[in-house]
């Protein structure tokens, strides 16, 4: 194989048909049903959608045999579902996902959500690293194999519409397509995040959440502070003691009912990447001036948002606005938490912990209520085999000049624990394009260009050599890695 021929294809590719429909894509409100519940009468989804496939459909005319289409089940969101044929010995299974978290407010001045913005070589804009790019990078890296007559693996491509509302409708599909996907042996997944953006690296386990709301009620009805004060317990106040129960407001510490071991592996993992990050693993992080992080020791800090279990408010409702705030003591105080568990926790056994902490024996008699609206399993990767491993290590070194790294990941993906339970023996490849300051979910999220286009180049490789794995196995040819032109 030439790999300077690969890489440059897949350049010119990125340079002249993805970044235009990508930009497009971008300005795209797709959000995600949890966030437009209204999704399929707005039609942003479908315009997303619509616009992937097509740009698909005309790439993949390159490829004898491969297929595309739109699958729709019911009223639930669309999957686009792609197979390319290939060496049915070691399936490929390659997932993304096209829904969008909220525009947010705080994007710097000219940048916008919806208005894709290049500068240098950051694209600017909701959804591209966070997942759109995941089915260009899928589609270019197998076109690039295929322009050189390199034999690729049988592979199937699933973009999801509901990740970043839990992936709800994500079984019916995969129970849909089930015949379809068959049993992957190699399960390659774009969207997490990366350490920097010098080397490749996967993403070796991740978090699970139990999400809810905490609503805590005194009063009837709001009444003059004046009045109140110091007679009825504070709402507020009720609710953080509850949360004092769940987390220790000085270190920040979750109570040990829900942490879990941390494996061996997964430490020397930390360790390693704190030696390659230092103190950029949280200098890239927009801390105010004057602000540290919650210790000094990059490792613990790298184990704190992997490991352990992770408390936060992300909404209040009951408080007005401080301009609109009046001198009443509010009649109830509604918290919207989530709770980060370790990725080997049950987060439905949590799901029942958390409740009767919070419930139990209310401070004043306080009228307290949990609702769970979230539980999500978190993910361990199986180790990766032995030629899996080299290949990811030549693929990175090709790629980037760089060997690989490993870390575990603070979020979360459904779509792995469900795959996890479902095909138990595969293994597992997980990366993607989120590294320093590129702010998924949050005001000014951007996507570096030639990371992405580095990590294609990147999967290039560990496609070429899954299918080279399998035939080696099956005609007893040992692996001979090429990856210098």
């Amino acid at each position: 194989m030439d790999l300077s021929a690969l890489q440059d294809f897949i350049e010119d590719l990125w340079s002249s048909h993805v970044m235009p429909t990508l930009m497009s894509y971008i300005a795209i409100p797709c959000e995600s049903p949890a966030f437009d519940p209204a999704w399929e009468a707005n039609g942003y989804m479908e315009r997303a959608v619509e616009l992937m496939a097509a740009w698909s459909r005309d790439q993949l005319t390159a490829i004898p045999g491969a297929s595309i289409e739109v699958v729709r089940l019911d009223s639930r969101t669309p999957v686009i579902f792609i197979e390319i044929p290939g060496d049915e010995c070691v399936p490929v299974l390659l997932y993304g996902h096209l829904d969008k978290q909220p525009p947010m407010e705080g994007w710097t001045h000219g940048r916008s959500a919806w208005v894709p913005s290049l500068e240098g070589d950051r694209l600017y804009g909701r959804g591209g690293a966070d997942d759109g790019y995941a089915l260009f990078s899928a589609i270019t890296a197998l076109r690039a194999l295929h322009a050189q007559g390199i034999a690729l693996p049988r592979c199937t491509i699933l973009i999801e519409a509901c990740e970043e509302s839990g992936s709800g409708d994500l079984p019916f599909h995969v129970a849909h397509l089930a015949d379809r996907i068959g049993t992957p042996a190699l399960v390659v997944a774009l969207d997490a995040g990366c350490g920097n953006y010098d080397q490749l690296w996967l993403t070796t386990s991740l978090r699970g959440q139990v999400g809810g709301t905490l609503t805590v009620l005194v009063l009837d009805e709001g009444i003059h502070s004046g009045d109140g004060s110091g007679v009825v317990p504070s709402s507020f106040r009720v609710a953080r003691r509850l949360l004092s129960r769940l987390e220790c407001e000085d270190s920040g510490e979750v109570t040990e009912q829900f942490h879990a071991p941390i494996p061996a592996p997964s430490r020397l993992q930390a360790e390693s990447a704190a030696q390659a990050l230092g103190t950029g693993f949280y200098e890239q992080l927009p801390l105010a001036h004057g602000v540290s992080p919650v210790s000094q020791d990059v490792a613990e800090l790298i184990l704190n948002r992997a490991w352990r279990p992770q408390l936060a408010v992300l909404g209040i409702d009951g408080l007005p606005a401080v301009a609109q705030a009046p001198a009443v003591t509010q009649p109830s105080t509604s918290l919207k938490i989530a709770l980060r568990l370790p990725p080997t926790v049950d987060p439905l056994a949590a799901t029942a912990v958390l409740k009767t902490l919070l419930e139990t024996d209310p401070p004043y008699g306080a009228h307290v209520v949990f609702q769970p609206q979230l539980q999500s399993k978190g993910w361990l990767a199986p180790t990766l085999s032995v030629w899996l491993e080299r290949s990811v290590q030549e693929a990175s070194m090709a790629a980037f000049g760089a060997p690989s790294a490993s870390i575990g990941g603070g979020g979360g993906i459904p779509f792995l624990s469900m795959l996890g339970e479902r095909f138990p023996d595969a293994q597992f490849v997980v990366t993607g394009v989120l590294g320093p300051q590129s702010n998924a979910h949050g005001p000014n999220e951007f996507l570096h260009v030639p990371t992405a286009i580095r990590l294609t180049v990147a999967m290039a490789l560990i496609l070429r050599d899954t299918q080279r794995h399998a035939a080696s196995s099956a005609n007893t040819i040992p692996h001979q890695p090429d990856h210098q032109p």
